[in-house]
């Protein structure tokens, strides 16, 4: 199949698609023309990259984790869940972190409500 019903198949763009293929996550074959060709397999291949990116993965990561995928073993399987568990204690950190910057923004905003409330009214002309 062509690049275009990759895409719609998938639920993706073609730019998606594009873009999988520079960053080695996707393979085509190559018509005389130049043009892609996938095979049928691809379009779950894509689902799954779409997955791993909704999982909050980096390209560089889901590369690290397709292994799993291309070839199956108890190995490659141990070093994928060793990496998505890295990949979640990181997303952890970062919600540690948003949660304590929110924390300082209602501070701020107490701050400036009570300040608010010391000010006198404006006087009407």
């Amino acid at each position: 199949m062509r690049i275009g019903e990759l895409a719609a198949r998938a639920g993706v763009s073609v730019r998606s698609l594009r873009y999988y293929e520079e960053q080695g996550l996707l393979t085509s074959s190559r018509s005389a023309s130049g043009q892609r060709h996938y095979t049928d397999d691809e379009v779950e291949r894509v689902r799954l990259i779409q997955r791993l990116y909704a999982g909050g993965l980096s390209s560089r990561t889901v590369a690290e984790l397709l292994p799993c995928v291309d070839a199956p073993s108890e190995r490659n399987s141990d070093a994928a869940l060793v990496r998505m568990a890295q990949e979640r204690d990181r997303l952890s950190e970062h919600l540690d972190d948003l949660v304590r910057t929110r924390d300082a923004l209602d501070g701020l905003m107490s701050t400036a409500r009570a300040h608010r409330a010391t000010l006198r009214p404006a006087v009407a002309s």
